[in-house]
């Protein structure tokens, strides 16, 4: 909100959300803290803690510019800020979920995720079930007495199925468990999670907020029913971020909705282009309409991002390695958000529900903020390799 009270828009809210340079002297940035002890200025003060910082691990105003900016966004009560992305997953799941609980996740969910929760999160004892993600309200059939929380990814990891996230929050909400959204792919600016009734909002900060390549970053917003408990258990994980690296996160947060809109607007002329290609079978972009699930996406999201999947019509490894070897403007990384277009092979043997029925192989495209044409010329290579390997 404006100062008066009225509603501004979101590059006017990117630009300046989360710290007002008249408390720096009237310099635009922010200072970088680096902190750990904090002097507290009397006996009676450290033994009641009663100031606003404390140590370092808990907080510092380079944090708070962050956070506060990202509340901004969310509508949330409160946000924490921990190294990485998948951190953001692990600390509000080890913080809400203990041995003898039951935890619900979508099969199409980050692999990382999945991990955490098959190795560690097993072994600490949390019952795992993962189920479809279009399975809706039907959610309501396989939560227990014991669940604790939902975990949802919408769109899906690198298949990108569109989950109907009211009706999965009305079910567990009804049974009492709390639901988190892996939220990274449309970012605040194109779903706001806490809106639709999710109570956790996940982001890897790596990807669109800090856009450059070079920033491991997290959050996590929490709704007020679940803030005291999250940020309880990220001082009680330790798992904080260094300042420098906040810094750079919330200076990328400034530009995010610029790039982000180049990204999408690329990203979706790219995807109908590719539509049209031979040696495409199906694009996987929930912006198109012919994907299964773009009503749903139409409904909930105003926007969609840079990344989606292309099926090869036919073959297999070969097939798709070749296509990735053809490149030559498109690296070959994980991650995405950043400015330079992506490309890898995705892999589906994970997965217990959500496999699909594919015509071919799978690519992941991100596409970044280079010249459309130039991309689409790149593609060609790949789609001409893949169409004469053998």
């Amino acid at each position: 909100m404006a100062t008066d009270g009225s509603k501004i828009g979101i590059n006017t809210r990117l630009a300046h959300s989360g710290n007002n340079p008249r408390d720096y002297f009237g310099f635009v940035n922010p200072p970088v803290v680096h902190a750990s002890t904090v002097l507290y200025p009397d006996a009676a003060a450290m033994a009641s803690r009663s100031q606003k910082y404390t140590y370092g691990t808990r907080g510092t105003p380079t944090m708070d510019a962050l956070t506060l900016a990202v509340d901004a966004l969310e509508g949330s009560a409160g946000t924490i800020a921990v190294p990485s992305g998948l951190a953001a997953v692990t600390v509000p799941l080890l913080t809400f979920v203990s041995a003898g609980d039951h935890l619900l996740i979508v099969d199409s969910v980050y692999h990382p995720t999945r991990n955490f929760a098959d190795t560690m999160l097993r072994r600490l004892g949390v019952e795992i079930e993962y189920y479809d993600p279009r399975i809706g309200a039907g959610i309501a059939q396989l939560i227990k007495t014991n669940t604790k929380v939902v975990f949802t990814e919408s769109p899906g990891s690198n298949t990108y199925e569109i989950q109907d996230i009211p009706a999965i929050v009305k079910a567990a909400h009804a049974a009492g468990a709390i639901v988190m959204m892996d939220n990274t792919w449309a970012t605040p600016l194109f779903f706001k999670p806490l809106d639709h009734g999710v109570d956790i909002s996940i982001h890897a900060a790596t990807k669109y907020p800090a856009g450059h390549s070079d920033v491991l970053l997290g959050t996590v917003s929490a709704n007020e029913a679940c803030w005291k408990q999250l940020y309880k258990g990220f001082c009680t994980l330790g798992c904080c971020s260094g300042p420098d690296d906040v810094y750079q996160v919330l200076r990328g947060l400034r530009t995010m909705g610029v790039r982000l809109e180049h990204h999408r607007k690329s990203a979706l002329d790219i995807a109908r282009w590719l539509e049209e290609q031979p040696g495409v079978a199906q694009v996987l972009h929930p912006a198109l309409e012919s994907h299964p699930d773009h009503a749903l996406w139409k409904r909930d999201f105003c926007g969609s991002s840079g990344i989606f999947s292309i099926v090869l019509k036919g073959g297999g490894q070969k097939q798709q390695h070749a296509f990735l070897d053809a490149l030559t403007i498109f690296g070959l990384g994980y991650s995405w958000g950043g400015y330079e277009s992506l490309a890898v092979p995705v892999f589906l043997g994970d997965r217990t529900i959500a496999k699909g029925s594919y015509a071919g192989p799978l690519i992941r495209l991100q596409i970044g903020l280079e010249d459309v044409e130039d991309l689409k010329a790149d593609i060609q290579r790949g789609l001409a390799a893949a169409a004469t390997a053998e």
